[in-house]
């Protein structure tokens, strides 16, 4: 039985991890910021990813942490929460800094999908069409958290997968997805609960490492309403 840690356990990326990593048997200790504001989660614990204390005393008898913390939820709360720039690369500094102190040794984060790039090698983020203007300081802030790790020296075995614009909370699990690189799959979508099969099966038996990779459904799953919170 491997000891996960799910930070942002209160999100829909979360909550699918948590309940993925349940199914499989693993212990699984949730993460939030209040662990009030999240009375299902019995067993959750308070915890923030931008603090390398809080990361490390969290980290402490687990074998992999899963970041799946956003500031806030949903785009209009993204727009009006007055973002800080520097949250994701806060984030990734406590956590490389955290988990290297407590032995970790496997960290699998959440990415957006704005930052990937169209086929001109173009990041998503710089195109109004597929990112309203409101939420690229979101995106940049997410891009620095990613250059971030990728410029870490560090003993923390890291993955970011970054799922498609078209995220599904309502999805079925079908236990099958596709991993991809940094170009951004044409009409791709996913749901939370295969986003959450490929964190789990990259926890279990890391496949790749110290990188980042698209996931997106098999192409015969069917399209449904998409969902940018995660």
């Amino acid at each position: 039985m491997t000891s996960i840690a799910v930070l942002g356990a209160g999100g829909r990326a979360g909550r699918a991890v948590t309940a993925e990593a349940h199914r499989r048997g693993h212990r699984v200790t949730p993460v939030v910021r209040d662990p009030a504001r999240h009375p299902d989660l019995t067993a959750a614990v308070r915890g923030d990813v931008t603090d390398p204390e809080a990361v490390a005393s969290i980290g402490y008898g687990h074998d992999a942490v899963v970041h799946a913390v956003s500031p806030a939820s949903g785009p209009e709360a993204l727009a009006a929460a007055g973002l800080d720039p520097e949250f994701f690369v806060r984030a990734a500094d406590a956590l490389l800094h955290g988990l290297a102190r407590s032995g970790v040794p496997r960290l699998v984060a959440i990415g957006l999908f704005a930052t990937l790039t169209d086929a001109h090698g173009r990041p998503l983020y710089d195109d109004p069409a597929v990112l309203p203007a409101a939420l690229r300081p979101f995106a940049l802030s997410h891009a620095a958290g990613l250059d971030r790790l990728r410029a870490a020296d560090t003993t923390v075995d890291w993955l970011v997968l970054t799922p498609p614009a078209a995220l599904d909370v309502d999805g079925a699990r079908t236990g099958r997805y596709r991993l991809g690189g940094e170009q951004a799959p044409e009409s791709a979508h996913l749901s939370y609960a295969d986003l959450a099969v490929a964190v789990v099966d990259e926890i279990e038996a890391p496949g790749h490492h110290r990188t980042r990779l698209s996931v997106f459904a098999d192409a015969h799953e069917p399209i449904r309403a998409p969902t940018l919170a995660r």
